[in-house]
């Protein structure tokens, strides 16, 4: 749920029983925004980029994988692929960690111009905006997995 990040599910199994999916998610958040700076931002760096090189590879997680595509992002056109590089590493060198989005519901067109959009946020904007679409995936994640 958590992308390499195993210690906020067994964090929040401390926490059992949960009502409900919902409360499950929120304990998990709730572990996330405690945990202080230094591991918010391992998280985040744990995320790999949109169509990078970590896709090129093969190395996704197989939740990525499924949400990339979902995306679209493995029917990039060469100019979307290279717009995309040239966003991951504009967007690395300038907030020092990987863009993260939700995907879901997201196709390329969409992914690019919400990139674009935040290039133009500042660092602690970003960190925060990393954090709740993290909360967003893992929501995803939790339904996905708990309802199939």
């Amino acid at each position: 749920m958590f992308e390499h990040s195993p210690w906020v599910p067994e964090a929040a199994a401390q926490q059992r029983p949960f009502k409900d999916i919902d409360s499950l998610h929120k304990a998990m958040s709730h572990i996330v925004e405690t945990a202080g700076d230094d591991k918010q931002l391992a998280l985040i760096n744990a995320h790999p980029e949109l169509a990078g090189k970590a896709a090129v590879r093969g190395e996704l997680t197989a939740e990525s994988t499924r949400e990339q595509s979902g995306a679209g992002l493995d029917l990039c056109a060469q100019e979307e692929f290279d717009r995309l590089q040239a966003l991951n590493e504009a967007y690395r060198d300038k907030f020092g960690f990987p863009y993260i989005l939700a995907v879901r519901g997201y196709d390329r067109h969409g992914i690019i111009a919400n990139f674009e959009k935040r290039m133009n946020h500042g660092r602690a904007e970003e960190l925060r905006t990393s954090l709740d679409q993290i909360y967003r995936i893992a929501g995803f994640r939790l339904n996905d997995l708990i309802k199939a």
